[in-house]
């Protein structure tokens, strides 16, 4: 089922004349509109009106997150306030926030976008949705609620946390649906195995999950854990919010499709910035077509993955892989590039291993070290019948040595990096209340 077939599905050679249209217009918008586009058109010699179709795009300057910040709070506005219906901003923890601004054009293009990105999903009218993503100024709470209400689902708006009345509200609405980050929803999984709750006593049939990375593993775990099909939704506050793209849910595994008409996506190496060949990773880049309120011209994500056109898939529209880290997340120890993802696909071949896990990256001397916390899988814990674990213990019991030398040259063989093993008891390790987990502790900062 499509949401709107005749774009979800348009021959590649219409869209490219639809986006070279829209494309020419916001370059024109833009060098009008905001004085920050005008001078870096100036700068670059780009002459709006030399902008001829979406081939162009790559002589157009990056936008990144630092021209938002020095232009906060309205510098990149487009409208008169007046025109301005809704004020969002991204996360401040490295200073003042980024703000990101819609007109009520912008919102209806938020709502059909994530209503077509339900409908990927599995979604469908008539069902309930239950949204633990944060409510606020974060996008994620809002834009979930609208689009699915514009798909025709009935919303049960809980925002994150207070789990044991997430699964209480489950059973008793009866809800079809969970949209969530992927760290929650194995949080309700791990909070349904201890309070002894069947999840064959909830009616879920989906899990809408995003905003950050998550494996395969990841997937299992939450399928397995409350009986869902898992799908991955992808966006990011200054392009939009939730929506940018979604995996669908017969498809899954093979990427995200990436909605074409109104985001235009590139992937460029994370040093030149020259674009990648499909298929290769690099940083996912975006230009917004169709906004009005605050449009970006190539925004430079950090997001690293790749693009890939489907020739098998029932969109026309290209497809992004996993999301496999963010560049200024990407670890370099000792001379070689490290994503945390890369660990937890390690910790998808050690069942015995839960996939709560961090990173703590810390300096001897000049040395760079990386030490894995990851706790023991709570069946095997037990069955292990010991209260705590130090090196001592690990040697004394056979099945516990094992599993550590294992894990510790499976590293080695993955990454080309001897990393140090810490193995905690389950529940040691902070759970996600709706928010992002934090995968990594960088102690290096603090030096």
């Amino acid at each position: 089922m499509f949401y709107q077939p005749e774009i979800e599905t348009m021959p590649l050679a219409k869209l490219r004349e639809l986006q070279s249209q829209r494309l020419r217009e916001q370059v024109n918008y833009l060098y009008k509109n905001v004085p920050f586009y005008k001078r870096q058109l100036d700068e670059a010699s780009v002459d709006p009106a030399s902008i001829k179709g979406i081939a162009d795009i790559r002589r157009l300057p990056f936008s990144k997150k630092t021209d938002l910040r020095d232009n906060y709070p309205f510098g990149l506005i487009a409208v008169p306030q007046k025109e301005i219906s809704r004020i969002h901003c991204s996360s401040g923890t490295t200073g003042k926030p980024t703000v990101v601004a819609y007109t009520k054009g912008d919102l209806d293009i938020f709502s059909e976008c994530v209503a077509r990105s339900l409908t990927a999903a599995g979604c469908r009218p008539g069902m309930i949705m239950q949204n633990a993503y944060g409510y606020g100024l974060f996008t994620g709470g809002l834009g979930l609620h609208y689009g699915a209400e514009r798909l025709g689902m009935a919303v049960v708006p809980v925002s994150g946390g207070m789990t044991e009345r997430q699964i209480m509200l489950m059973k008793d609405f009866g809800t079809d649906a969970l949209c969530c980050t992927p760290s929650y929803a194995m949080t309700i999984v791990e909070e349904l195995h201890r309070k002894g709750i069947d999840k064959n006593s909830l009616k879920l049939k989906l899990a809408i999950l995003g905003a950050e990375p998550w494996t395969e593993s990841i997937r299992a775990g939450v399928e397995a854990g409350l009986g869902v099909l898992a799908t991955n939704i992808y966006g990011l506050s200054e392009i939009m919010g939730p929506g940018v793209s979604q995996e669908d849910y017969e498809e899954k595994g093979t990427g995200s499709y990436i909605w074409e008409d109104h985001f235009f996506p590139e992937v460029v190496d994370r040093h030149t910035g020259e674009p990648q060949p499909e298929g290769r990773p690099g940083v996912l880049v975006f230009t917004t077509l169709t906004k009005k309120a605050m449009p970006l011209l190539r925004y430079w994500t950090n997001d690293i993955c790749t693009l890939h056109y489907d020739k098998g898939g029932k969109r026309t529209h290209i497809k992004m892989g996993q999301i496999l880290g963010r560049a200024d997340d990407m670890l370099i120890i000792r001379g070689v590039n490290l994503f945390h993802t890369q660990v937890e696909a390690v910790l998808e071949e050690f069942n015995k291993l839960s996939t709560n896990y961090q990173l703590l990256v810390s300096r001897d001397g000049n040395m760079d070290m990386v030490t894995v916390n990851v706790e023991l899988e709570s069946g095997f814990f037990n069955e292990l019948g010991i209260d705590t674990i130090s090196p001592e213990v690990i040697k004394e019991q056979p099945h516990l040595s094992e599993l550590y030398y294992g894990f510790v040259k499976k590293i080695k063989d993955n990454t080309g990096l001897s990393m140090h093993l810490h193995l905690l008891v389950p529940g040691a390790i902070p759970r996600s209340e709706g928010g992002k987990l934090n995968r990594i502790i960088d102690l290096r900062k603090k030096d």
